[in-house]
């Protein structure tokens, strides 16, 4: 037997919340990821690396900002949608649209066996008990 996906969800939570309340330094702890998202930003313009670093931090942050404006277009589309099913209006088909964090998730998590009943009260135990 597998533990619940909303069990699942709620330890995962959990977890994330106890290692946070751990952390001495935020800032310092997400700075790799950050430094990889401008890398790949700096990439995706200057693939080759022949742009001076000034225009390729220019064009990366042009890049980063694109980036950004698309999903919050994709939100608010799918927000609209949502909202125009629930008041039964409908309208002109929108693509299907998936949070990024929620496809990130389902990747992730999609990809590990379940856990069994006892594995999940063993991680629940561990973080209640800290």
């Amino acid at each position: 037997m597998s533990c619940p996906s909303s069990d699942r969800a709620l330890i995962a939570r959990l977890a994330a919340h106890e290692s946070w309340a751990k952390a001495a330094n935020r800032s310092a702890r997400t700075a790799p990821a950050r430094a990889a998202l401008v890398s790949k930003f700096e990439r995706e313009v200057d693939p080759n690396g022949v742009l001076p670093p000034a225009e390729r931090a220019r064009r990366a942050e042009h890049a980063r900002k694109a980036h950004f404006t698309r999903l919050a277009l994709r939100s608010a589309q799918a927000r609209r949608k949502v909202a125009e099913e629930s008041r039964g209006t409908g309208s002109a088909p929108i693509a299907t649209v998936t949070d990024p964090l929620d496809e990130y998730v389902r990747r992730v998590v999609g990809g590990l066996p379940p856990l069994t009943d006892e594995q999940c009260a063993r991680v629940a135990d561990l973080l209640l008990t800290g």
